[in-house]
């Protein structure tokens, strides 16, 4: 086999196996073994990762893991890893270079009971898919935060800089984030719902030069807050279909204009088309512009014999 991956979080102790092992041999008796072998390794991945979370919690326990630099330095924090397997799983991303002092520590001490029990594999740590819950000491009440992985070592980094301001570039570079990432994760703490840190200056989006601070007046009417986090992949999603519904509605507003005129100059039909459009969004005539190439060459218009002008083509 390959390398071992460990992604921090829970690690599905609520799941069925028998119901999923069942759904499986019904796929695999239609589709073909092929078909199911990568789910069927999910499936053995995920329970033997419970096996070998309970090894590590007894493992730590006893001397051999409790009295070790990386468990005096994890103190009480608790550690729960799911060990997965390369080449079962899908790609993800998100590493952190070098994460804060407890943490790290924990990275560590599940490194180092990995290694007695293994020569021939090495970990590669999704930090992106964990989870955690931290404990915030803010002034009007102590409160839980439900966070990632991410968003536990931006926090952490507070800790070591206690009443300081951080800046967005020493937060990306303590912890190596790429900016995307770094933006996102700020972003949920200071631009969301939950306003856990403040922002300087106080705006919707997060820059390179903005500034940090841990907010002690926030509160929340509940004890356990979840803290989410934009996800990219929605964003870009919502953008590229609202850009392709604009793009459509250009190309109607256009050929309906020119099936009506037949001929019109560039600044003529610009000026019938942004009304009609304005009732939906407000339309960029870089946009229109382009659609109008994209009409031209799809031989819905042609372009007349005077510079900028344009015939309908019926």
């Amino acid at each position: 086999g390959g390398g071992a991956g460990g992604a921090g979080g829970g690690g599905g102790g609520g799941i069925n196996d028998d119901a999923e092992r069942g759904v499986l041999a019904r796929l695999k008796q239609q589709c073909g073994a092929q078909f199911t072998s990568k789910m069927e390794g999910m499936v053995t991945d995920l329970a033997l990762a419970r096996e070998k979370q309970a090894v590590f919690q007894a493992w730590r326990a006893n001397k051999r893991g409790g009295d070790t630099p990386e468990a005096a330095a994890l103190g009480g924090m608790d550690l729960s890893v799911t060990l997965l397997t390369t080449g079962y799983w899908p790609s993800y991303g998100v590493r952190v270079d070098a994460l804060p002092g407890p943490m790290a520590a924990g990275v560590a001490l599940f490194t180092r009971f990995y290694g007695e029990s293994t020569s021939h594999r090495s970990l590669a740590w999704m930090h992106g898919l964990g989870s955690a819950t931290v404990r915030g000491a803010f002034a009007p009440r102590p409160l839980e935060l439900v966070v990632t992985t991410l968003q536990a070592a931006v926090l952490l980094l507070f800790n070591d800089a206690p009443g300081e301001a951080l800046s967005f570039d020493e937060v990306k570079g303590r912890l190596g984030l790429p900016d995307e990432e770094a933006a996102r994760t700020l972003h949920s703490f200071a631009c969301g719902r939950h306003r856990v840190l403040a922002k300087a200056p106080d705006t919707k989006r997060v820059t390179a030069g903005d500034v940090f601070t841990v907010n002690g007046a926030f509160t929340d009417r509940m004890r356990r807050v979840k803290i989410p986090v934009p996800s990219v992949e929605d964003r870009r999603r919502v953008v590229a279909e609202v850009d392709k519904d604009r793009a459509h509605a250009v190309d109607a507003a256009v050929v309906r204009v020119m099936k009506a005129r037949k001929a019109l100059t560039h600044a003529q039909l610009t000026g019938e088309v942004v009304p009609q459009l304005a009732r939906m969004f407000k339309p960029d005539v870089r946009l229109i512009k382009k659609r109008i190439e994209s009409l031209i060459d799809r031989e819905y218009l042609q372009r007349g014999e005077a510079p900028g002008t344009y015939n309908y083509l019926a």
